[in-house]
Parts: C-alpha cells; sequence; structure tokens
C-alpha cells in the first residue's frame, strides 16, 4: 500500500473527505457520532455496486466512484431529503494499485465536496473477487415529511422526472453496440444526476415517489405494491432526450423499443404520483395514472405490452 499501512492510507486518502464534521473524529475511531437534528427525521440508505455486473470490468476508478455516491444521493433524493453524510465499505481487489485506489478517492472526494456530503467513516478490506463498493448515506428531512413508496391513491397521476432511457442506451454505447458521436448518452449511464433540485415539489406534492434504478416499469411497481393499488403505464408518453428520440426513430417495432428504454434502469431520476387537482411541477411527464386493484398495465403503440420483469431484479 504504498508504504502505508490500512490506517495510513485512511488517514491520507479518506481523512480530507470527512469536510471537518466534528461527529467522524477524523477517521481515527471505530464510529462516528452524528447528532440530532431538531423537527427532522434521519433518512438513510444504502447501495453496493459491484464490477462485471454494476459496471463494466476495467472502467475508471474516479467514475465507479462518483456513480456510487450518486446511486446513493438518488435514493435521498426520491425521498426529498438533503443529504449530509455517509459511510463507505471497499473491498480492493487483488492487482488494485495504488494508483487505482487513489483515483477512486480522488473521484469520492470530487463528488462529496460537490455535494456537500462528509465522509463519517467505513472499512476497507481486500478481496480476492471483483472490486466491490457500497454506500451508505444519510439525509434530513422534516419530521413524517419522507417521501414513501407507500402513499399513491387511486385517481393520482403517474410522472416522471427528466428524460428515460438515455442509461440504457449509454451502456449500450460504452459496450460498443450503437453509436453515440458525441458521448451524450456514455455520459448520462456513467455519470447520473440525482435529483435533488426536485426535493421541494416533492415534499409539497407527490403521494408516492422512488428513484429510477431498476427500471421506470420495476420502479413503478414496487410504487404500486407498496401502495396497495394498481397503475397505467403509457410508454407513447416516455419522455426522451433528442438521442434516444433519435434511436428509437431507427427502430423497426417501436413498442418494443419503448419497452427498453423504460426498463433498462440507470437513469436516476423520480417517478413518483401526485393527486390529479395539482399543478404539475417543471421537469415532470404524466405517463400514467394510478387505479383501484393491483394490477400494472402498460400500453405502447396503442396496445397492451408485456413488461415482463419490468427491469432489473435483485438476485
Amino acid at each position: 500500500m504504498s508504504g502505508l499501512d490500512e490506517f495510513g492510507e485512511i488517514a491520507r486518502l479518506f481523512r480530507p473527505l470527512t469536510r471537518g464534521y466534528p461527529g467522524a473524529f477524523q477517521l481515527s475511531d471505530d464510529a462516528a457520532a452524528i447528532p440530532s437534528r431538531a423537527g427532522h427525521d434521519l433518512v438513510v440508505t444504502k447501495d453496493a455496486i459491484v464490477e462485471g455486473v454494476h459496471f463494466p470490468a476495467g472502467e475508471a476508478p474516479d467514475l465507479v466512484a462518483r456513480k456510487l455516491v450518486r446511486a446513493n444521493l438518488s435514493d435521498l433524493a426520491a425521498k426529498a431529503a438533503e443529504p449530509f453524510g455517509c459511510l463507505l465499505g471497499v473491498a480492493w481487489p487483488s492487482g488494485f494499485a495504488a494508483r487505482d485506489r487513489e483515483r477512486f478517492a480522488q473521484g469520492l472526494a470530487s463528488d462529496l465536496e460537490q455535494y456537500e456530503v462528509a465522509l463519517l467513516g467505513g472499512d476497507t478490506v481486500a478481496t480476492p473477487g471483483p472490486f466491490t463498493a457500497s454506500l451508505t448515506a444519510f439525509g434530513w428531512a422534516p419530521e413524517g415529511r419522507m417521501v414513501r413508496r407507500g402513499g399513491a391513491r387511486p385517481g393520482d397521476r403517474l410522472m416522471v422526472s427528466g428524460t428515460i432511457g438515455d442509461a440504457t442506451l449509454g451502456l449500450a454505447a460504452v459496450k460498443g453496440e450503437i453509436a453515440d458521436p458525441d458521448g451524450t448518452l456514455a455520459y448520462r449511464y456513467r455519470l447520473p444526476q440525482p435529483r435533488l433540485d426536485l426535493r421541494r415539489a416533492l415534499r409539497e406534492k407527490a403521494t408516492a415517489a422512488a428513484d429510477v434504478s431498476d427500471g421506470l416499469i420495476a420502479d413503478a411497481g414496487h410504487i404500486a405494491r407498496a401502495s396497495g393499488v394498481g397503475l397505467h403505464l403509457d410508454l407513447d408518453a416516455l419522455p426522451l432526450s433528442g438521442a434516444a428520440a433519435s434511436w428509437l426513430e431507427r427502430q423497426p417495432d417501436v413498442g418494443r423499443a419503448l419497452l427498453r428504454l423504460a426498463t433498462g434502469g440507470d437513469d436516476y431520476e423520480v417517478v413518483c404520483t401526485m393527486p390529479s387537482g395539482l399543478k404539475k411541477p417543471a421537469g415532470f411527464a404524466v405517463i400514467g395514472e394510478v387505479v383501484e386493484g393491483e394490477e400494472v398495465t402498460v400500453t405502447a403503440q396503442g396496445r397492451t405490452i408485456d413488461p415482463g420483469a419490468g427491469g432489473w431484479r435483485h438476485g
């Protein structure tokens, strides 16, 4: 480890990432202390990523670190929570050189600074397997105001922020399966933007919400199951970027292509439900409605289609 033991490397690479947060104790203790915040609930989320499963083998370590941060902050964004700290767990694979560890720490530092999040602690270990990392992120939400998956009601409109499908096409571009002349699709896949800017709108108007990580249809289905309701989702209303729309125009089966975009995952937008009587917030598209019952129906090109699993299924 470049002449340093585990603790020396932690001090060199990760201690600066505490951002001076007093409860991190400069990463010199076995735990962190998080004081309560009057009038707020502590919101906690955790995501893990594995090389060859969640990102391609050989991906730049700094990009891996940044995507790890953003995936976790996306969960907090969907809960309308304000992030402030995190815990990191990393399993360095054999052959992961000191320079690789430094690049990972640099990527982590870049995004923790950008989003004003302090590293509070964690653990580093060695592994004979693939590179694996996990982050536990903490945020504050006004007491009782965290937006849950459960809460959608029949009559609510189903909405999604941003555009959907860019990450699916971005992964295909990274693999060399489709053209991506200006690199915008690959960028959306590698560096998603957690929708922290939507916290106020979600807090004030959403009855339920989830981030789009497993796939739009799958994550909308998570809301339906948690809420005990059914959904109708119209893929013809899917908001698309210019790059995705251009790709769609070249596909022989538009319905099947829309289904691919809606099930691919990794978009890290927010799918939510809002009462039909409320004005739609800027940045959201209406893609369906909440209905009685428990069935999730998906239509495209005027016909009902089978969405299959609807997206990524965790083993």
